[in-house]
């Protein structure tokens, strides 16, 4: 495969647990710094990069609703962990090398630019990348959901989608041996097997406006570097 990248923009969706590494809870620094440096490599190549955070190794709003906290208000304590997470994978970044942005859904200005279209572009074409945190700004919508709408936001040709796992199975291959990878499918496919890859407002999105998804397993070193540069890693979700 050539070493040059085949996407020119991208934004890559990184759930909060990712940052805990094998913690209970919390942010695993040097966990966020080999996030950071793989990012890095991928800036080297030319490739604008936007990125959005989940925060569920701080809080869920979703889990926090079912310990007794409002819905509403847990989904906007969900939604300041992500800005947590965001700057801590700032501040990894920019000792990387890589001059980054946070731009929030919620305004909170005295850590991080308000979420601007238009300015979020403009940094992406300066070589900076943008870290997306607040999810939406609306309780009730996942940072799935985030990141579809900002992929599409700011014109991504691709939506990166680093899990756990090598990509999209059949069942739960943790807990189920005969589950199968599924290297190519369909919006549809997703949706009317219940892949449970991103949340159906997500896929619904990516497949209204021909938003490619990649989904790949994050911590395997290098792999963001070869999804970019097109070789075939984990499963890829179009029409």
């Amino acid at each position: 495969m050539s070493a040059k990248p085949v996407y020119q923009r991208i934004l890559l969706k990184l759930s909060g647990e990712a940052l805990m590494g094998a913690k209970d809870f919390g942010i695993d620094e040097p966990v966020v710094a080999s996030i950071a440096q793989e990012l890095r490599e991928v800036h080297d190549l030319g490739v604008q990069i936007g990125v959005v955070v989940g925060g569920g190794n701080i809080i869920r709003g979703l889990a926090a609703s079912h310990r007794g906290i409002e819905r509403v208000t847990g989904d906007y304590m969900g939604m300041l962990a992500t800005v947590i997470n965001a700057l801590a994978l700032q501040d990894a970044m920019e000792k990387c090398g890589v001059p980054t942005r946070v731009q929030t859904a919620i305004e909170i200005r005295a850590v991080a630019e308000p979420f601007i279209r238009r300015r979020a572009i403009r940094h992406l074409e300066k070589g900076r990348a943008v870290i997306f945190a607040a999810g939406t700004g609306n309780p009730f919508f996942t940072t799935d959901s985030a990141a579809a709408l900002r992929a599409n936001e700011i014109r991504a040709e691709i939506l990166l989608k680093a899990t756990r796992v090598d990509g999209i199975y059949t069942g739960d291959p943790n807990k189920d041996a005969d589950a199968e990878l599924l290297p190519q499918v369909t919006y549809h496919e997703v949706l009317q097997r219940d892949l449970k890859i991103m949340d159906a407002a997500a896929i619904s999105l990516c497949r209204d406006n021909h938003v490619p998804i990649q989904v790949f397993r994050l911590m395997t070193p290098g792999n963001i570097r070869r999804v970019v540069c097109g070789e075939p890693v984990g499963s890829t979700v179009r029409d």
